[in-house]
């Protein structure tokens, strides 16, 4: 690893760091050489794990399969990428008789199923093609018109892209999810630039089709588009099925709805009616019973869930969560010896057990855990680990509650990188006490420090314990951090989070504020040196602190709403800032009152904008208002678009996670660095 360079010392190539840096922080180069680590899959032995590792974005950023021995604790790479391909191979999953993996890839034009021997060879691909049960440019009317003496349409079987699957656990079947090809007719109208979208009317959808894994035999199963998920039952013999509504259903009401299907008959699913429409996945128990998640009982924004039970033989359903003082994590539940289920609690995360009626909090040794997995037998249990100061790690236990060891994958950080720990701190703000993760530089002891305060996305999240490269970055310009957890963050229980319902840059920012002063009083904080960043929600919190105080000297939104009405309008979905504040224009005053835009004549702080060209859940147009706004009123504005970007990836790469596009999350933490230490170094010079 390269030491960090003095201010004057370096170039804008290499990232701009500052004299009181730390030696064992990282460049803005070496955030470019971060890899990670997801879905840990151990062996139906026991013995061995499958987990997916992506490349760093300096290589590329394609994930591969790595097998993990467990009693050896090594780790050997089981797939590599053809030439052109920028995902890599990912989905890797064991059949249930251990003897090989399955996994996804694009080696073609389609994404395809291929099966890997783990007794040596190479993967087989699943040749999967369906007779089109759409196409558009045989319907009545369609353009370009048909010519006398043209050859009648012909249905001919074409392959499909494979977007999701799973196994059987008896391992006799695969269910598929995929969507409808486009035919080679829908291709002609294309070339012909017969090309108009008839907006909510697509044709087209994700279909469920059951795969022979023996022969190949694939078969259509009878649920309606678009299928969005399946779980098996434990004898494999029946699948719950969860649709969705097409077409932008969901934008007037949660449209999920779940169908029961036996393998035997797959024309013939029923549908489950007692399962609401806000269900997003579970997982069956031996007796029969349904676990899952779906909206939360009491009020709280949209995709805040509860656990749920459906017996299925009377129909009865129990909440097995109302009272739990964390929130649910977005992981589905594991059903065997007992129910286990993800929860966050504050900043950490545990496991709740349910056992012959009683629930009781299962901790790790890691503040943050995730994609807890074991095998049908439950003979060993392995998970993703990380805190402030420890990469995601692979760990292994034969029993949870036990001591767990760590499993040996290649490293995922570039040599002499110390992460910085993080302190859980907490103040209070109105009736509320608010947490916060504080980062001081190494080496501050006798001198003031500038403070970042980093807002979360959401506002339905929230900052946990884990491991962050930005973070440590910030640090490396010998400045400290401040990650608040506001009302709307989950992790606190149903009221917390439903605390800003029709305030959003009320009490959040009150509480964000009051957390600044904390920090200032208890810390040595330099409170002529504060600046302000943000992504997605955090990046509209950023756009409210600018119309609200002048108290920061440099703030860097990405990705942000600014203006309710427009972003409602024109965002991918609507349905979870509807909880908020209703239909804009029925709430005009609510939905203004509650935009970044409506304080912009207050504005004064110099404001940086990094936003994705491709972004579908903030879009593009959200940005240039506040750009357009703030230039007109005469205030240091910049702004940058990236091609390409969507709102997650964007966020990825500006995080220093793995990317596909090689510098854009390079260039932007080059800006938001630079933005900063301007605005500070003039600070320093009394502007």
């Amino acid at each position: 690893m390269a030491v960090c360079f003095l201010v004057g010392m370096c170039t804008l190539a290499v990232g701009i760091v500052s004299a009181n840096a730390d030696s064992h922080l990282p460049s803005n180069e070496k955030l470019r050489h971060v890899r990670s680590l997801a879905e840990p899959q151990l062996s139906p032995d026991g013995r061995q794990v499958l987990i997916q590792i992506n490349d760093a974005t300096a290589d590329g950023g394609r994930s591969h399969l790595w097998l993990v021995d467990i009693t050896q604790n090594t780790a050997r790479q089981l797939t590599w990428s053809a030439a052109g391909d920028k995902k890599g191979e990912h989905e890797g999953r064991w059949m249930p008789d251990g003897g090989s993996v399955l996994f996804l890839a694009k080696r073609g034009e389609q994404t395809q199923l291929y099966r890997l021997p783990m007794a040596g060879g190479e993967s087989r691909v699943y040749d999967l093609t369906v007779v089109p049960l759409v196409d558009a440019s045989a319907e009545p009317g369609a353009l370009p018109p048909k010519k006398a003496g043209d050859a009648p349409v012909r249905s001919e079987p074409l392959p499909i892209d494979v977007e999701d699957y799973e196994i059987a656990p008896n391992g006799r079947t695969i269910a598929i999810l995929a969507r409808d090809p486009e035919t080679a007719g829908e291709k002609k109208q294309k070339e012909a630039k017969a090309d108009a979208v008839w907006v909510d009317h697509e044709p087209h959808g994700k279909r469920l089709y059951f795969l022979d894994p023996g022969s190949g035999k694939l078969t259509p199963v009878g649920v309606a588009p678009d299928v969005i998920k399946a779980s098996w039952s434990k004898s494999g013999d029946r699948i719950m099925v969860i649709a969705q509504g097409p077409n932008h259903a969901s934008e007037l009401a949660p449209s999920n709805s779940a169908w029961l299907v036996a393998v035997s008959d797959p024309d013939h699913p029923s549908q489950v009616k007692q399962l609401p429409a806000t269900i997003e996945g579970g997982s069956w128990s031996d007796d029969g019973r349904f676990y899952f998640l779906a909206q939360c009982a009491q009020d709280a924004p949209p995709g805040y869930t509860d656990l749920y039970v459906l017996n299925l033989a009377d129909g009865s359903i129990q909440n097995l969560s109302a009272d739990i003082e964390g929130s649910i994590a977005q992981e589905n539940p594991i059903v065997g010896n007992g129910v286990l289920q993800s929860v966050q609690l504050g900043t950490r995360s545990a496991t709740f057990q349910l056992k012959k009626g009683k629930r009781e909090i299962i901790k790790f040794d890691s503040a943050v855990v995730s994609q807890l997995n074991t095998n049908a037998k439950q003979t060993g249990w392995v998970w993703l680990g990380t805190s402030s100061t420890q990469p995601v790690t692979l760990y292994y236990a034969e029993k949870l509650g036990r001591r767990a060891r760590m499993l040996n994958t290649p490293s995922l950080l570039p040599p002499l990188w110390t992460p910085v720990a993080s302190r859980l701190i907490k103040w209070k703000s109105d009736a509320f006490t608010i947490e916060g993760l504080l980062y001081l530089p190494p080496g501050a002891a006798g001198r003031k420090i500038p403070l970042i305060v980093d807002v979360h996305g959401g506002p339905t999240g929230a900052w946990v314990d884990s491991f962050n490269p930005l973070t440590d970055l910030l640090l490396a310009q010998g400045w400290a951090v401040l990650r608040p957890n506001p009302r709307g963050s989950s992790g606190y229980g149903t009221a917390f989070v439903a605390a800003n319902k029709n305030d959003l840059g009320g009490g959040d920012y009150r509480d964000i504020m009051a957390g600044v002063d904390a920090v200032i009083e208890e810390f040595p904080i330099d409170s002529d040196k504060l600046a302000l960043i943000g992504y997605s929600y955090g990046g509209e919190m950023a756009g409210f602190v600018e119309g609200k105080t002048d108290r920061f000297k440099a703030i860097v939104s990405g990705a942000p709403v600014i203006d309710q009405q427009s972003e409602y309008g024109t965002e991918d979905e609507s349905w979870y800032d509807r909880w908020f504040y209703g239909k804009p224009w029925e709430h005009a005053e609510d939905a203004w009152r509650q935009s970044p835009l409506a304080n912009v004549a207050h504005a004064t702080t110099p404001f940086l904008l990094l936003q994705g060209e491709d972004d579908k859940t903030d879009p593009l147009g959200q940005s240039q208002e506040m750009y357009r706004a703030l230039r007109q009123a005469g205030v240091t504005v910049e702004m940058v678009q990236y091609p390409r970007e969507d709102h997650g990836p964007l966020s990825a790469g500006l995080h220093g996670f793995p990317n596909p596009e090689p510098w854009h999350g390079f260039d932007a933490r080059q800006r938001l660095v630079k933005f900063i230490q301007t605005a500070f170094e003039k600070a320093s010079k009394g502007g």
